[in-house]
This record gives structure tokens, sequence and C-alpha cells, in this order.
């Protein structure tokens, strides 16, 4: 009986105290655990980092989180989103003013007066720095800028073809080319790197550096050109009397509308909602879209051949230019005429 009480009172004792295996085991699991734990409070703080939106102003709740490191970890973030908020507003208010500088004429003084010279003389010396005379005497030029204002190129010179591209604010030209035939228009693509020219049958693509890059068969007999930034795509009219869309991300032509109205040496586009505006010669300004066949309107604007026409930054209004000395503002949203000014010669050109 003795022995039976000793080996009773050993198993007892045996089963209350683990083993050396199944403390390590223990251990292990524990590890694993809070392992497991730590990979999913990263995993969701990564979550909530990357899904949310920026215009989220009310950010990421922390209400419902249980993890205390998550949710200070998020909190913390959170106040960090919106100090950048702040400063960026802050930034906003002090470099963006929120209206254009303009010049303002005293007593009987009349702005078209003024002189560069005496613009020069009165604003600070950095934007005195920006003005300079260019001599182009070999006839007349077509200009376009890139969309961030600093590349101009340059495109004319009568039968020579005289094609510049230059970086105007620091007075330095990146590549000049005479192509020995009439270049009727250019105009940059996405930016600076390449650049299209209307040349005398065809038209082509070149990148900065004067390479030739391709050449526009489709583009035949064009005589105005324009990019389309948000669409990118190249649009172009000319003696055919056709407007062509062509992608230039793969080459195809996306449309080809044909305008029944002549041939047009006039293309524009409208920078609010990227339409195209060609001034025809009976005198008349219609509008298009690559995806409609026809013209979306048509404006009787002049008595005669439509020389120049552009709109302004929000589009609601065109101005056009006629060869009958006139250059009429007119309201895109009732397409009436507002206003009509008569100049002593006919004008070639608007921006």
């Amino acid at each position: 009986r003795g022995d039976d009480g000793a080996s009773g009172a050993g198993g007892a004792s045996a089963d209350k105290a683990p083993s050396r295996a199944e403390r390590q085991a223990a251990a292990d699991a524990a590890t694993r655990k809070r392992k497991a734990a730590l990979d999913g409070a990263t995993r969701a703080l990564a979550r909530a980092k990357h899904a949310r939106a920026p215009s989220d102003s009310a950010g990421v709740t922390t209400a419902r989180m249980r993890d205390k490191k998550l949710k200070g970890e998020v909190t913390r973030q959170e106040k960090q989103f919106a100090q950048a908020a702040r400063q960026a507003a802050l930034v906003e208010r002090w470099l963006l003013p929120s209206q254009a500088g303009g010049v303002e004429a005293e007593g009987m003084e009349q702005t078209w007066r003024f002189k560069q010279q005496d613009l020069r003389a009165a604003v600070d010396a950095a934007s005195a720095r920006k003005a300079f005379d260019l001599a182009l005497p070999d006839g007349p030029y077509r200009v376009d800028l890139t969309r961030s204002g600093r590349y101009a190129l340059l495109a004319g010179g009568g039968g020579g073809g005289h094609v510049a591209l230059m970086d105007w604010s620091r007075h330095h030209a990146l590549c000049e080319l005479t192509l020995r035939e009439k270049v009727h228009d250019a105009c940059f693509l996405h930016n600076e790197r390449f650049f299209a020219c209307a040349q005398r049958k065809y038209t082509y693509i070149y990148d900065s550096r004067g390479i030739e890059v391709h050449c526009l068969e489709k583009h035949a007999g064009a005589t105005r050109l324009s990019f389309l930034p948000h669409h990118y795509l190249l649009a172009s009219t000319g003696r055919k009397g056709l407007l062509t869309y062509q992608d230039t991300t793969c080459g195809e032509i996306v449309a080809q509308h044909r305008t029944k109205s002549g041939a047009c040496g006039v293309l524009g586009l409208n920078p609010w909602n990227q339409v195209a505006m060609l001034g025809h010669q009976n005198g008349t300004v219609s509008l298009w879209t690559p995806n409609m066949p026809a013209a979306v309107a048509k404006v009787l604007c002049h008595r005669g051949n439509v020389l120049a026409c552009a709109a302004d930054p929000h589009g609601r209004y065109l101005v056009t230019a006629g060869i009958d000395c006139q250059v009429a503002v007119w309201d895109l949203r009732t397409y009436g005429k507002l206003h009509a000014y008569r100049t002593p010669t006919p004008a070639t050109a608007l921006e």
C-alpha cells in the first residue's frame, strides 16, 4: 500500500508540473501569436496609410481600432497629413495670387501707347531680364510655346523654311533648321522634346535636336497644326479642307472630317474643352470634335475671310478677326456678338 500511495503522489505531482518540452512548445506558440498579431497590425497600418484618399478631409477613423500602437501611429500620420495640407494652402495663397497682373493707365493715358522700355523700367529686375528683342527679317513667323511657357518654337522665314527651338528665358537656342521649303506652321507635341512642322507637301515630326523622326503622309497639304495635350491628338487642316486627328501615342488616325467649306487657313483650340475652331473663307467659324462627323456649331462672324480666332481660358468667349478689318467678341454660350472693334489693318493673329 505504501508503494501504491507513493506512486499515486508522484503521478499527481507529474501532472501539475509540465515538462521542459511542453514549456518550450508553449513559449513557441506564444511567440508565434505575438508575431501574427504584430504582422496583422503592420498590414492594417499599411492599408490605412494607402487607402486614404487625397480628397478625404475626414481622414481615417480610429474609433474602432483596438490596437493602441496602431491607433497612435494612424493618429500621428493624420496630424502630419493635415499639417501638410495647411502648409500647401498657405504656399498657394502666397505664391499664386487670385488676380492676374495688369497695366493701368492714369488720366488721359492709353495702354496701347505704352512701350516695352516703359514697362521694363517699371517692373522688378527679374521681370526686366525677361524682355528681349528678336529680329526676324525673313518674313512672317508662326510662334508656339510649351505649356510651361519656357520654350518657344519659331517657324517661317519665307521659302527658306527656317525653324528654331529656343529656351527664351535663358536666351539660348536649342536647335535651328533650314528646311529649304516653305513651312506653314509648327507646334509642340506633349513637351519640348518633339514638335511638328507643316511643310510644303507633308507634315514632319522632329525631336529637340532637329532630327526628323516621322513623316505624316495623312496630313498632306496641311497649313495649320494644333496639339490637344489632354488627348495626345495632333490636329491639322489645310488646302484640302480636311480636319485630321492623329493619335501621337500609336500613330493611328482617329478621325478625318471633311469641312465642305473649301481651303481652311485658321485652326484654334478652346482651352477649356479642346474643341477645334476653324475659320473659313465664307466668314464662318465652325466648331469640331473628334467624335462628331459634322460641325457642332457654325457662327457667321465676318463678311469675308476669317483670318484668326481664339477662345479665353474658361471657354466662354470667342474672339475672331476677319479681312473686313473687324475684331469681334462672341459669347460661346449663346453665340451672340458682344463687342466689335475696327482695326486700321486686318488682324492676322490672336492669342
